[in-house]
């Protein structure tokens, strides 16, 4: 079976939730998924589950939180090993899923480029299914996607000055 091109962007939460849901609903079906988190450091509470499921792997490609600063050589350098390292797990073919958390924003902050991005995913093994999740996907990567879904943020509960809670965004 040929492996899809999905992208999960926008300003709307559940981008990355989303593609834990597949990722469940894979591991399910007894496939392998390996999850790629970039620009994450902090030990979410997906990742809690995640740890305990047999045919998923995830690992993350962060340092600190840079989000409100410019981010510094360290970042990029994680970031690129992250990118090198799912290069190999993509040509590999160990893995039936591989999601790539985040990189839309790894590219956003140029800690990696579209470019790089685009030509990991055209050369993985055919059959791997490739999910690239994070707001501000560029149009070169839209343009190669098999599946785009744009989550538009029609009102959130930040507005009025809610923080992020356990088991919910965090």
């Amino acid at each position: 079976m040929k492996g899809m091109v999905e992208v999960y962007t926008g300003d709307g939460k559940g981008k990355t939730t989303a593609a834990i849901g597949l990722a469940i609903r894979a591991a399910g079906a007894g496939l392998r998924i390996f999850i790629g988190q970039f620009v994450k450091s902090m030990k979410y509470s997906e990742i809690n589950i995640l740890e305990k499921i047999d045919n998923i792997e995830i690992k993350q490609y962060g340092l600190n939180c840079f989000i409100e600063k410019e981010p510094e050589k360290e970042d990029v350098e994680a970031a690129k090993e992250g990118l090198n390292e799912i290069s190999d797990i993509l040509k590999s073919g160990e893995y039936d899923l591989v999601i790539l958390d985040e990189a839309n924003i790894a590219v956003y902050f140029d800690l990696i480029s579209v470019e790089e991005l685009i030509e990991v995913i055209k050369k993985r093994n055919e059959e791997v299914e490739v999910v690239v999740t994070g707001r501000k996907a560029k149009e070169e990567l839209i343009e190669i996607a098999d599946l785009v879904t744009d989550m538009k943020e029609i009102k959130h509960y930040y507005q009025k000055g809610i923080t992020a809670r356990d088991g919910i965004e965090r």
